[in-house]
């Protein structure tokens, strides 16, 4: 099962990011002000991540392959990491909607 992890980043900006059962990160969010916030991106994650044509599959300019995870208003609000192939990007978009429903919440900064 998976898990979102909130920390708080050195600016003191909070971020979460989305691990797999193995605890490898499958997505990461942008930094946010406040806590609040950041809960609401990860809920804003569960929801959206169940929707296919949430999933925008881009190419870096290195030619390595990654996806962001838009809400309803078009924000972006998860990256995936690089991928050498689109297969593996496409794995990692099947491992977000995989975990991300009923994924913990482990925060860090309690």
């Amino acid at each position: 099962m998976g898990k979102f992890v909130i920390t708080k980043r050195a600016n003191g900006e909070f971020q979460f990011n989305l691990k797999a059962g193995n605890g490898q990160t499958i997505l990461a969010s942008e930094g946010y002000t406040t806590k609040p916030n950041c809960e609401n991106g990860v809920e804003s994650v569960r929801k959206n991540s169940q929707d296919e044509k949430k999933f925008e599959k881009n190419t870096s300019k290195n030619g390595k392959f990654y996806f962001n995870l838009k809400a309803g208003n078009g924000q972006i609000i998860g990256t995936s990491e690089m991928y050498e192939s689109e297969s593996s990007r496409d794995n990692g978009i099947a491992s977000v909607k995989t975990n991300a429903a009923d994924a913990t919440v482990d925060d860090q900064t309690a």
